[in-house]
């Protein structure tokens, strides 16, 4: 995978001096490949601040999916050994509001017109979270209950995996929060898609995006069919659909 640095640099200065009898557009697509794939084997460093929905999916797995299930919808394992029905989250959040639903996981407030807990509001057995939480951690809990409560597309694989891989394979172009402009933006004229934008990708289902991932797209998108496997591709997708929350 990882491509020799000496290489992309030859690429690079081929890419700017130009090479005869090659088209302008054959060059570009050659060349930008063997820099994409030599930069983004040797990008490895994560960034401090994950997305807030793929850290609320970590604090999800951790804190809530016994009770709700993996996936929210109130049929976890300890809520069926407990004899107890929590809320399903892919449909209870989409009533309430940011405020509201910080309220409901931390136990932080009452009613002002029936006095009972916030907290309470989903289940009697629902915990006081914010004892146990931080309000950013809380926050991030929210942008995933978000996920889960409205995008049409699920979690196909690993996003643990994809994050690592995005990292190392997808950030030079489309940024460490993929708002599409990674470093290579300033070396060559692409407007990679901003997977940080919900009003672009939610169109998407999951199948183009492996196709796009798979088999390139566009003039610079390069084809990884045969470099990363259909899991790996499936991992990527699924933090994608996450930075896009």
């Amino acid at each position: 995978m990882l491509v020799d640095s000496g290489l992309s640099c030859l690429a690079w200065r081929r890419f700017r001096s130009g090479t005869r009898g090659e088209s302008r557009n054959m060059k570009n697509r050659v060349t930008t490949g063997i820099l994409l794939i030599g930069l983004a084997g040797m990008t490895t460093e994560l960034p401090a601040n994950p997305p807030p929905a793929y850290e609320g999916m970590r604090l999800f797995a951790s804190y809530c999916q016994l009770c709700h299930g993996p996936g929210g919808k109130g049929d976890g394992p300890l809520a069926r050994k407990m004899n107890i029905k929590p809320a399903d989250l892919t449909t209870t959040v989409r009533s309430r509001s940011d405020t509201i639903l910080k309220k409901i996981i931390s136990g932080e407030g009452r009613q002002t017109i029936t006095g009972r807990d916030r907290h309470n509001l989903i289940s009697d057995a629902m915990p006081e979270w914010g004892q146990v939480l931080s309000d950013s951690q809380i926050e991030a809990l929210i942008a995933y209950l978000r996920f889960v409560g409205t995008s049409k597309h699920r979690l196909m694989g690993d996003p643990e995996t994809g994050f690592r891989l995005y990292q190392q394979y997808c950030q030079v172009c489309h940024g460490e929060e993929g708002g599409g402009d990674g470093i290579m933006t300033r070396l060559i004229k692409m407007r990679p898609a901003d997977h940080s934008n919900p009003l672009a990708m939610e169109p998407l289902d999951n199948q183009r995006l492996v196709n796009s991932i798979l088999h390139g797209a566009g003039e610079y998108m390069p084809a990884w069919e045969g470099i990363l496997s259909q899991a790996e591709v499936e991992a990527l997708v699924s933090y994608i659909r996450l930075l896009a929350q």
